[in-house]
């Protein structure tokens, strides 16, 4: 076992099966597009946004293996400035 891997460090194997699921999650998105699922839709679009969001800090911004303390700062934050996002989308779209 090489230093890096001893360390946690992310393998070539590991960023693959990421892309590869990153492809995949966003076929399943352009494929959901193309259904007509009402208004479940958009909750299931941007779930599957969220989970490739989720992958990509993980692994190619490396926070997986970042000190705890840290997670437990951005992760409030990063809710916060979602709903700020979509609270704001949201009140364009009804004041049009």
């Amino acid at each position: 076992m090489s230093d890096e891997t001893k360390r946690g460090e992310s393998t070539v194997k590991s960023y693959i099966a990421v892309w590869a699921a990153l492809l995949v999650l966003t076929a399943v998105t352009v494929t959901t597009a193309s259904l007509d699922l009402g208004k479940i839709a958009i909750i299931v679009v941007l779930a599957i946004a969220a989970v490739k969001s989720t992958l990509v800090v993980l692994y190619f911004m490396h926070l997986r293996h970042e000190k705890r303390i840290v997670i437990k700062i951005l992760i409030p934050i990063a809710i916060a400035l979602l709903a700020i996002f979509i609270g704001l989308t949201y009140s364009d779209i009804m004041n049009r």
